[in-house]
């Protein structure tokens, strides 16, 4: 039977998931973490090697005597250097579109935050600011009807679908930047220039890969072009935003907020600007996280090694 290594199962199963269809493909070892002084070591005798957010670098993988095959549990990939892994004819697979409703559901979840500040005014309560209150009612911050809003989405596949059909199901207006609209066409979206989605949106929300093109291109002078009212969100990737731009903005009152669930490096730095920019809320990625999301995720993800067992490998992103 093939060695199957795990490099960092926690994330994906803390307990509420079951190893049982992995471990009946091979002799399985699973480990929580691991840093990258401990890959080589850990994976040496691995015919199979399993990663979520565990770098496998060029060189790990040339150490990796043994190494047959690379399973990254999640869609993003840029944790494996992919060109190492195909000059070996290692086959790399990811697992795609397992979390589009949970992204979706994670992305009006900040946009309710930044419009409603459920969370700022809950806590008031538990202050006592409303036993103290002279009136029945007040607010903290402005509140914002989404109604008649306009939703810019960047990157309109089926994370960017999903979230244009809850906003047209609140009413709101849906604009969409995307790379080929020809292939998404969606009624009741309007394919716009990545400028105009910046300039007439009142809330950009980011649905696109990270690539070389378009890292860090949320910038200052892009920043600049939108609404002094509007909200920026991002669930999709850190890398995707110049994160002392928005800083800079938020500071300055360029754009009224934002939410973000990814950052450039993660876990933050303990001063880094974003988390004490005004009118900003961070979330420590977990808009994939469910335990729905989390299910479809192992599923797959065990599937793909059972496909490469069989011969028949699939969902490979480096073909070999």
């Amino acid at each position: 039977m093939k060695n199957i290594v795990v490099l960092d199962g926690y994330a994906l199963n803390p307990g509420d998931l079951d190893w049982a269809p992995l471990k009946a493909l091979g002799n399985v070892t699973i480990y929580d973490r691991t840093s990258e002084k401990d890959v080589v070591e850990r994976a040496k005798d691995a015919h199979i090697v399993l990663t979520n957010k565990t770098i496998l670098h060029a060189d790990n993988i040339n150490q990796l005597k043994q190494l047959e095959y690379i399973g990254v549990i999640a869609t993003g990939y840029n944790v494996v250097d992919i060109a190492a892994a195909k000059a070996k004819n290692i086959p790399v697979t990811n697992v795609p579109a397992y979390g589009s409703a949970s992204v979706a559901q994670m992305t009006f979840a900040l946009i309710l935050e930044l419009c409603q500040h459920t969370g700022l005014h809950a806590d008031s309560v538990r202050a006592g600011e409303w036993n103290s209150s002279v009136d029945f009612s007040y607010w903290k911050m402005p509140l914002m009807e989404l109604s008649g809003r306009t939703l810019g989405i960047v990157g309109l596949g089926q994370i960017g679908q999903a979230v244009a059909r809850i906003a047209l199901a609140f009413g709101m207006k849906v604009i969409a930047s995307h790379r080929h609209p020809e292939r998404h066409k969606m009624e009741g979206v309007t394919f716009v220039e990545l400028d105009v989605c910046f300039r007439e949106a009142d809330i950009v929300s980011l649905h696109c890969p990270l690539n070389p093109e378009n890292k860090a291109f949320v910038n200052a002078a892009l920043l600049s072009t939108m609404k002094k009212t509007a909200f920026l969100v991002n669930t999709s990737r850190g890398p995707l935003i110049e994160e002392m731009d928005l800083a800079a903005a938020l500071q300055q009152g360029v754009i009224a907020g934002a939410a973000l669930d990814v950052l450039s490096v993660e876990p933050p730095a303990a001063d880094h600007p974003l988390v004490t920019a005004p009118n900003t809320i961070i979330t420590p990625h977990i808009a994939w996280a469910t335990q729905a999301a989390r299910g479809r995720l192992m599923d797959t993800a065990i599937k793909n090694v059972a496909a490469f067992l069989s011969g028949k490998p699939k969902n490979i992103v480096n073909q070999v």
